[in-house]
């Protein structure tokens, strides 16, 4: 179901199937849920990236379980969202319809843009009727149905923020992002070096910064038609191991939170 954060306006209700992780599936199977696609490449899944045993997480409870009270607290440091707050500034355009998938209390948009439409998606309603950015807001738990209900080419501009280390189908997610994307339109997909552990997936766990950039552009290039991805990052400065960034160090205040995103456009990137 879908929950305005203003006056109630009528949207189609959400439907729901179980996809189970757990047990193998052809890929023809995987992808039979997009039977609406048009009859070419584009949007489909060309490769799986993660195998079975990179899509465990050490707690394989349903991930609203997690979620089942609200969090109003921020997970990355002031840099970090200073950082991405500037990388919107100059993605999204005020005319844009965007969606801010796995979403929370806060979006990190700019504040002085006001945008024509933000859609919210999060696992704890109470958080996300919190955000003052959100026109709607939807509750689903993506490991259990990547379905998104909306029609083809609805937004302009989707965001992921520090929730992507959670997907364990994020082929499939990144397929249906691409379908509801208007030709151009943008997924920025950012996060850091923080993660809930027993929730994150297994390939995400084990890897470097490097391996889950890497990781993030082979979701996209697992999906035909979205264009070369682009890597945005802002690695904190070196430690100088001097007495007093020993003594920092140990209180976690000697350096800031490492700043990653992949961004990439459905078939073309715009000429601004």
């Amino acid at each position: 179901m879908l929950y305005s954060n203003q006056a109630t306006k009528p949207w189609p209700s959400l439907s729901s199937f179980s996809l189970h992780p757990s047990k193998p599936q052809h890929l023809s199977k995987l992808l039979a849920s997009s039977s609406s696609q048009p009859d070419t490449s584009a949007g489909n899944i060309k490769r799986l990236v993660l195998s079975p045993e990179g899509r465990m997480k050490l707690n394989p409870s349903p991930d609203r379980d997690l979620y089942s009270f609200p969090r109003f607290v921020t997970h990355v440091d002031d840099s970090f969202i200073s950082t991405l707050t500037g990388l919107y500034r100059e993605q999204l355009k005020p005319e844009y319809e965007i969606l801010d998938l796995m979403s929370s209390w806060v979006s990190h948009l700019p504040p002085e843009v006001k945008y024509k439409r933000v859609v919210g998606h999060g696992l704890n309603a109470q958080e996300l009727a919190r955000n003052p950015r959100l026109d709607y807001f939807f509750v689903k738990d993506l490991n259990q149905d990547q379905k998104l209900e909306f029609e083809d080419e609805s937004f302009n501009a989707v965001l992921c923020t520090v929730s992507v280390q959670y997907l364990q189908w994020p082929e499939k997610v990144f397929a249906e992002v691409f379908r509801i994307l208007k030709p151009g339109g943008v997924f920025i997909v950012s996060f850091s070096n923080r993660m809930f552990y027993e929730k994150a997936i297994s390939a995400w766990r084990e890897g470097t910064g490097y391996s889950q950039v890497q990781l993030v552009v082979q979701y996209f290039l697992s999906v035909d038609g979205f264009t070369q991805p682009e890597v945005v990052k802002k690695l904190p400065i070196k430690s100088d191991n001097s007495p007093l960034d020993g003594i920092m160090r140990l209180f976690g205040l000697s350096q800031s939170d490492p700043f990653y995103a992949v961004i990439s456009y459905r078939n073309f990137k715009p000429l601004n």
